[in-house]
């Protein structure tokens, strides 16, 4: 978040540099975009493209669509629990907004410039994995397979602004997103295990998610999640993100 608002406030200062479009000229309404944010915090397989439709000049609407991807797990100084194999893999993103270009705010018509607006996320995320769990009762390596799913449906109102670089190239920063989000955590075994060493495992990922996902440990109970292997709890939420378009 840091990054985003730094990133923000150079581009702010260097705009009249930058911006080479004027009020003259053919008016574009269409954007088609790229989010930069989720490659760069889940992945490279986390691709999410969108469009963004101006409806007057101080109004648009815009949807998000892609596939979205568990980070890769990894376990800090842990000798007891590795992950062997990714068996599987999937997931998806899809949202939507309804912006407001303010026009107390803005010189130029839409989509430049700051703007308000609500918005609705939702985003899934599945993996199964094959590990090698060191048993708590000293028998050795064993070979656990599991699955892990994550939902999460996220409805707030965020603060942006959209920069527009030589006419046909946009840079879209949602820098502000509060909302209320759901979420729903699950992860199964298809392998017998202990107790002690079922909770072991759950403790492990639980530690593993909790490193990849920004706000984890604020929003999932990590005592029940290692009891049962499930949360399910509604909590703040967040949207940030960085987008690059081209406009035709």
């Amino acid at each position: 978040m840091r990054k985003l608002i730094l990133l923000f406030f150079f581009i702010q200062c260097f705009q009249h540099e930058l911006i080479a479009q004027e009020d003259s000229g053919k008016t574009y309404k269409n954007t088609v975009r790229f989010n930069l944010t989720n490659p760069m915090l889940f992945g490279s397989k986390s691709l999410i493209f969108g469009y963004e439709r101006v409806l007057n000049k101080r109004r648009s609407f815009s949807v998000n669509i892609g596939q979205a991807s568990f980070p890769p797990f990894s376990f800090k100084n842990s000798d007891s629990l590795r992950a062997d194999k990714l068996d599987e893999e999937k997931g998806y993103h899809i949202s939507a907004d309804y912006r407001f270009y303010l026009s107390k705010e803005n010189k130029y018509d839409a989509p430049r410039g700051v703007y308000i607006g609500p918005y609705v996320a939702y985003n899934y995320f599945e993996r199964k994995n094959s590990w090698s769990l060191k048993s708590t009762s000293g028998g050795g390596l064993q070979t656990v397979e599991s699955k892990t799913s994550l939902s999460v449906i996220n409805i707030g109102g965020q603060l942006g602004y959209q920069f527009l670089l030589w006419k046909r190239i946009s840079l879209d920063m949602i820098l502000l997103g509060p909302g209320l989000a759901g979420y729903d955590l699950k992860a199964s075994l298809g392998t017998n295990l202990s107790e002690q060493d079922r909770q072991k495992f759950f403790e492990k990922l639980n530690e593993a998610l909790e490193d990849k996902f920004p706000g984890y440990s604020v929003v999932v109970d990590e005592g029940e999640f290692q009891n049962k292997g499930t949360a399910n709890t509604t909590s703040l939420g967040f949207r940030y993100m960085v987008m690059v378009g081209f406009r035709f």
